[in-house]
C-alpha cells in the first residue's frame, strides 16, 4: 500500500506514471486481442469504424483498477465499486466481443442490476442519515428511498455516457472535463476523500487511451469502457453529496446522451413522435444537420461543457 509510504505529492506523480504507462504498455501488449468493429449502420458515418480495434476500454479499465489498489486506501467500500465498475466493464466488452449485438433491453437489464448493487453498496457504507440536496435545500430520506433513487441516477450516467461514444476522443475528452470539474466540486464541499485521486488515475488511465482514439483512431473504448466510465462519473458524483450537480458538471454528456432514449422511448412506447428535427445522439444532429466536423463538434461541445462548469464552481465556492 503506497499511500500508507508516501506523502501524497509523490503518490499522485506516482499514480500518473502508473496510468499512463501502465495503460500504453497494456494496449500496445493486448491491442490485438481486441475484437475488430464492423462499422454501425444507424449512427452517421458509423461505417467509417469499420475494422478497427474495439473494446479498449477492457484495457484501460483493469490498469485503473489496478492502480487504485496500489495508490489508494483500500477500503470494503473502494473494493465494492471497484468490482461494480468491473461488472460494468465486463458486461459493455461481452457485447463488444459478440458477432451481434446484445439487445438493449438486455442490456439495459444488466445495468440496472450493477446500478442497483452500487447504490445498495453506497448506503450500506455510508449509513445513517440519508440526504437528498438540491443546492442549498436538503432533506432525509428513508434507506430504501435513496438507494431507488440513486439507482436510476447511476442507469441514466451509464447509458448517457455510452450513447455519446460515437466520435474519436469525444466520450474521452468529455468524462475528462466532467471528472476533473466533479473532482474540484468535491474539495470545495469537504467531500474530498479518495475521490481526487481515484479522479487522477481515471483521468490519465483515459488520457492513455485518447493517444489511440484521437482522430484518425485506431481503437475504440467501446462499451467495456463508455459504461465504466458512466459508472464511475455517476459514484464520485454520489460522493459528492450531492446528486444534482451532475446536471451541470456532466450536462453535455446527460444532454447528448439522454435526449435520444427520450426520444426513443416516447416514441416506442408512447406511439408520439418527438423531436421531429433533431437527430440523436445529439452529437450526430450537430454533424449530420448542423456541418460541424468532428474535430469543431469535440471542441464545441467541451468549451460548453467547461464553461457551465467554471459557473458552477464559481457559484459553489
Amino acid at each position: 500500500m503506497l499511500n500508507s509510504l508516501l506523502p501524497l505529492n509523490w503518490l499522485t506523480v506516482i499514480s500518473v506514471v502508473l496510468s499512463l504507462g501502465g495503460v500504453f504498455a497494456a494496449l500496445k501488449l493486448f491491442k490485438n486481442k481486441l475484437p475488430v468493429d464492423g462499422g454501425r449502420d444507424f449512427a452517421f458515418n458509423g461505417k467509417l469504424s469499420a475494422g478497427k480495434k474495439r473494446g479498449a476500454g477492457i484495457v484501460f479499465i483493469c490498469v485503473f483498477i489496478l492502480v487504485s489498489l496500489i495508490c489508494v486506501e483500500i477500503s470494503i467500500q473502494n473494493i465494492l465499486y471497484y468490482v461494480m465498475i468491473f461488472l460494468a466493464m465486463l458486461s459493455g466488452y461481452l457485447d463488444d466481443a459478440s458477432e451481434k449485438p446484445w439487445n438493449e433491453y438486455k442490456k439495459g437489464a444488466i445495468d440496472l442490476v450493477i446500478c442497483l448493487l452500487t447504490s445498495a453498496a453506497f448506503v450500506w457504507q455510508n449509513g445513517g442519515e440519508l440526504r437528498l440536496n438540491f443546492g442549498i435545500f436538503g432533506f432525509n430520506v428513508h434507506w430504501a428511498l435513496f438507494i431507488l433513487i440513486a439507482t436510476v441516477f447511476l442507469w441514466m450516467m451509464i447509458n448517457a455516457t455510452n450513447c455519446s461514444d460515437g466520435i474519436d476522443g469525444f466520450c474521452g475528452s468529455l468524462s475528462i472535463n466532467s471528472i476533473i470539474f466533479i473532482a474540484i466540486a468535491c474539495k470545495f464541499m469537504a467531500k474530498d476523500s479518495e475521490v481526487s485521486q481515484l479522479a487522477v488515475i481515471m483521468i490519465f488511465s483515459i488520457m492513455a487511451y485518447l493517444w489511440y482514439n484521437a482522430e484518425p483512431s485506431s481503437m475504440m473504448m467501446g462499451d467495456a469502457g463508455s459504461r465504466a466510465i458512466g459508472l464511475f462519473l455517476g459514484i464520485i458524483v454520489l460522493e459528492s453529496g450531492n446528486m444534482l450537480l451532475a446536471v451541470p458538471l456532466c450536462f453535455v454528456l446527460l444532454l447528448d446522451g439522454l435526449i435520444g432514449i427520450f426520444k426513443v422511448s416516447v416514441t416506442r412506447f408512447l406511439k408520439i413522435k418527438v423531436l421531429k428535427n433533431i437527430r440523436t445522439p445529439l452529437h450526430d444532429h450537430f454533424r449530420k444537420n448542423k456541418g460541424w466536423s468532428n474535430s469543431q463538434t469535440i471542441y464545441r461541445l467541451n468549451i460548453i461543457q467547461g464553461a457551465i462548469s467554471f459557473c458552477t464552481l464559481l457559484l459553489l465556492k
